[in-house]
């Protein structure tokens, strides 16, 4: 199976470049780039700002009739972001920049214009010395001198570092924790101060309370009271108001104490046989008085303990 992809092109035996015709492009050709703008520059038509780094799609060209060194200098056509006002502007390999050329004004070049300012000065100076041999020792003894001036404010640097260097931290601080003591010692004798006033103050006033209540007589005198030991409760007799309220109270809850049963009327009593023992009429008589004589806390209890008493005196009949 042959290659999809094949790398070596078939020439046939009577190929001959030379006849291949040659393209011929013109020197001001255009291309199409991508660029960031190299700089900050403003519309002349709008008024908006282009900060640098801004992206464009530019026609880049070569400059004609302008060489530096050989390096070929290339212009570039860019348009506003707002207006779509054409702006042009070159390369300058003189200077590593790029120069303005139309539609904008470039900002904030003051380090450029001040590299230009003293490029200007300088080569002022180098023709007034060509022809001035005077001209050039005045400016000798001009550098001379602010050389002069400027060791001795290094001296002086010097000399102040120095004596910053011998300072003594140790002693610096041992003075400030002095000054620190100090500054709570005077606190703490103004705080006793402070309380010795607050002091007096408090006394003087207690004073004059004393002397105003020693002069005014006593307009209220509180009665003596009695002093109770804790055992006269124990012998002192329960007052009978209080006795009556307990026994209502107790006869409303439980009931009365009362030794007559109030359903006696309700059981009668049977007579013994003629054949019955003595023995058992004494026990009958003993059952029935130990039922009869126990206390009751109401009346259907009494009557409850006389009716089994008067059935354990039939179990006795019948036995």
């Amino acid at each position: 199976m042959s290659e999809r992809k094949v790398l070596n092109k078939y020439y046939p035996p009577d190929f001959d470049p030379a006849k291949i015709p040659k393209l011929k492009l013109p020197k001001d050709r255009q291309y199409v780039v991508r660029l960031m703008a190299p700089f900050n520059m403003r519309c002349k038509t709008c008024g908006e700002y282009i900060y640098k780094g801004k992206k464009f799609n530019a026609r880049k060209e070569t400059v004609q009739n302008e060489v530096y060194l050989g390096l070929p200098i290339f212009r570039f056509y860019i348009k506003c972001t707002r207006c779509l006002a054409e702006i042009t502007f070159k390369t300058d390999p003189e200077n590593t920049d790029y120069t303005m050329e139309h539609g904008a004004t470039r900002n904030f070049q003051a380090e450029k214009l001040l590299e230009e300012e003293e490029k200007r000065m300088q080569k002022e100076r180098e023709d007034e010395e060509l022809n001035n041999p005077m001209k050039v020792l005045e400016n000798r003894t001009k550098d001379s001198k602010l050389e002069m001036e400027v060791l001795e404010n290094l001296q002086e640097l010097k000399e102040l570092n120095q004596r910053q260097a011998n300072v003594d931290f140790e002693a610096m601080l041992q003075q400030y924790k002095e000054y620190e003591e100090e500054q709570k010692r005077k606190e703490q004798e103004e705080d006793e101060q402070e309380m010795k006033a607050m002091l007096e103050q408090a006394q003087n006033r207690r004073l004059l309370v004393d002397s105003d209540s020693d002069e005014e007589p006593a307009k209220v005198h509180a009665k003596p009271v009695a002093k109770v030991k804790p055992t006269d409760i124990l012998q002192e007799d329960p007052q009978p108001q209080a006795k009556k309220l307990k026994t209502e109270s107790w006869e409303r809850s439980v009931g009365t104490l009362n030794s007559k049963a109030q359903l006696a009327g309700l059981v009668t009593v049977r007579k013994p046989k003629p054949g019955a023992t003595l023995a058992n009429g004494t026990e009958k008589q003993g059952a029935t008085a130990s039922a009869g004589s126990f206390p009751t806390a109401t009346g259907t209890t009494s009557s409850l303990g006389l009716l089994g008493a008067y059935s354990d005196s039939e179990d006795s009949m019948s036995d």
